[in-house]
């Protein structure tokens, strides 16, 4: 989040910035990695609206994400309209264009690209 945290810090007063939780990437009944056991983060995939409000709400506290933080609903139409799973970085530009559009997270993400077309988006 870092990376991104610097972004927001820059662009916030021009550009509107949230965090969109889609689903759990690491559940327990499903994905599990390592540091998750290492840091004692044990989660089921949420099954209920509720659910996925306390889960994103402990995934947003855990990564101090400081950006507004909105949650998918169940039938995850987000993620599905953004391929978000298990992370993307996206920009809607003027008009409700799509911008720009990493390759999936987090090893696709490009803070820098997405900074370029937040630039290249202001310029028009």
């Amino acid at each position: 989040m870092g990376a991104l945290h610097e972004i927001w810090g820059r662009y916030r007063d021009r550009v509107s910035f949230v965090v969109v939780y889609v689903r759990e990437a690491h559940p327990e009944d499903g994905w599990v990695i390592t540091t998750n056991r290492d840091d004692h983060i044990e989660i089921l995939d949420p099954m209920s609206p509720s659910e996925r409000v306390d889960v994103a709400t402990t995934c947003a506290l855990r990564l101090a994400i400081q950006m507004p933080v909105v949650i998918d609903s169940m039938d995850d139409i987000v993620c599905r309209a953004y391929g978000g799973y298990p992370d993307r970085l996206a920009l809607i530009g003027k008009g409700g264009l799509l911008r720009y559009l990493s390759d999936e997270g987090p090893f696709g993400f490009q803070p820098d690209e997405l900074e370029a077309a937040i630039v290249a988006e202001l310029a028009l």
